[in-house]
């Protein structure tokens, strides 16, 4: 961790290299095949900040779908007939690969 003195007295410690590591420290993205469909989904912690913002809510595992595998995978995932509970068991695979436990926050996993 850096610490950089600014003007006036003023102490900012850099998270950079904190961020990094942790950054470095994910897991690889995990390939998947389910009824003939192949996707690749990236590690959790590695969505956008902003996803909950453009979604509503992590709990919302379609818009989680759309966002970290794109709007055209999603409709190939829904012509190969694909149910909420399919959409579960891709959740619960995911988050364990990722050590997040199901319903909880990955900003809050290391807490």
């Amino acid at each position: 961790m850096t610490t950089t003195k600014k003007p006036a007295g003023r102490e900012v410690v850099s998270l950079d290299s904190l961020a990094q590591q942790q950054r470095d420290a994910l897991p690889k993205p995990t390939n998947y095949s389910l009824f003939g469909v192949e996707f690749t989904m990236p590690p959790v912690k590695s969505l956008p900040m902003d996803i909950q913002e453009r979604i509503g809510s992590l709990e919302n595992g379609y818009g989680v779908m759309v966002e970290a595998l794109g709007a055209d995978k999603v409709k190939e995932m829904v012509g190969a007939g694909y149910t909420l509970g399919d959409l579960e068991v891709i959740a619960i695979d995911w988050q364990k690969r990722n050590g997040v436990a199901p319903g909880e926050s990955p900003a809050s996993s290391d807490s």
